[in-house]
């Protein structure tokens, strides 16, 4: 058997599927999203409406989110939620042993944002909770170390709280609610600072008919839009942004709750992966997770997004730089690039703020690479210095 993960015990291996099982549901999430942000008409329609002294740029239409996007995300939600509540009565029974109705049902993880009420949660498990549920135990120490009253400011906003509120919510009344929101507005016609000109727009859900700018009549300024996915944290007037929200409870119930529910200690090493295959069977479970895969589904998704945004401004950008190679040649080599690939490329790019000479020549450098590749994969000869 392999060595990896010694810190976990065969009684909680189980766990590493469901963690899996749940990165694997976002991955659906992503990839709709990914087809929706990415439709080549946009996600949102706009209409200029000329006023008496200017012009007001207006939302006409937002393209409808596909149902199925709210009904996977709560889906995902449950089964992170499932894996805290998993583990905790897998602990329990290896510590107690078989369970009886009354003490099985006591069995859960608390979301306590004040003391007094996780001390209120404690005394509902003195009658019929198991010995290792009892006051002042080890497991109830490891429990205590994850309930959201530890963060003095903002307990609503730790991750138990959230999940808790969340799957609540989708359980009781709806699945998740969701909304496209702009997060910002960036002018592109001023180009000094990559911050500066970047307005950030309120956390709210965008409506049809709403007024996003206003220039003078008759003058055009081009923009770029930056519109992203939100979800509503039940019961408040926040909406993050959907896949970071995803992101940040997965990472969280992997990193942390689960480890430290087994353990009691800082999460140890390695830490669980975010996905491995759980559609085979295997002999050697642990052999299984050393050969997962550290990045996230909200991980992939943003790299993915980002290297499409990419791919799509190198087409103009090389296409300018040789009139023999066409458009339709170009974008083939970038799709032919893995988003790894592509994003590792741009890297080699240098912010232009100032416009210095050694920085402009050595981006330069980098495009006419990019520039000589795209004709070899076109199978025209590269141009030699």
């Amino acid at each position: 058997m392999s060595s990896n993960y010694t810190w976990l015990p065969d009684h909680h291996l189980a766990v590493a599927a469901t963690l899996a099982h749940a990165d694997e549901i976002i991955g659906e999430v992503a990839s709709l999203l990914f087809d929706y942000q990415t439709q080549p008409k946009g996600i949102i329609q706009l209409r200029e409406v000329p006023m008496i002294t200017h012009s007001q740029t207006i939302v006409l239409s937002i393209s409808p989110i596909p149902r199925k996007v709210v009904l996977l995300v709560a889906d995902a939600l449950v089964v992170l939620r499932n894996a805290i509540e998993h583990t905790l009565f897998a602990e329990v029974e290896y510590r107690d042993g078989t369970l009886d109705e009354k003490a099985a049902k006591v069995v859960e993880m608390p979301a306590a944002q004040t003391y007094d009420a996780f001390d209120a949660w404690m005394k509902g498990r003195a009658k019929n909770g198991p010995p290792s549920l009892q006051r002042g135990s080890e497991l109830i120490k490891r429990i205590e170390g994850l309930q959201p009253f530890h963060r003095t400011v903002g307990s609503h906003d730790h991750p138990m709280a959230l999940l808790a509120l969340h799957t609540n919510h989708s359980k009781h009344r709806s699945p998740a609610v969701t909304a496209v929101r702009l997060a910002a507005i960036h002018r592109e016609d001023r180009m000094p600072s990559p911050l500066a000109d970047v307005e950030r727009r309120p956390e709210v859900p965008l409506q049809v008919g709403e007024v996003i700018a206003e220039t003078p009549r008759g003058q055009h300024t081009p923009v770029a839009l930056f519109p992203t996915i939100g979800i509503n944290r039940p019961g408040t007037e926040r909406w993050p942004v959907l896949m970071k929200e995803l992101d940040e409870l997965a990472t969280w119930v992997r990193c942390q709750a689960v480890p430290r529910l087994i353990t009691g200690v800082e999460p140890p090493a390695p830490a669980l992966p975010a996905r491995y295959e759980i559609s085979v069977g295997h002999d050697d479970e642990r052999s299984a997770l050393s050969s997962g895969s550290t990045m996230s589904a909200p991980q992939l998704h943003n790299d993915r997004l980002r290297a499409a945004a990419m791919r799509r401004d190198m087409v103009e950008t090389i296409s300018k730089m040789d009139d023999d190679l066409g458009t339709e040649q170009i974008a083939a080599w970038l799709e032919s690039l893995s988003d790894q690939e592509m994003l590792a490329r741009m890297q080699q790019l240098r912010p232009t703020v100032t416009y210095e000479p050694e920085t402009v020549l050595s981006n330069f450098a980098v495009l006419e690479r990019m520039r000589d590749d795209a004709r070899a994969f076109a199978s025209l000869p590269v141009e030699q210095d």
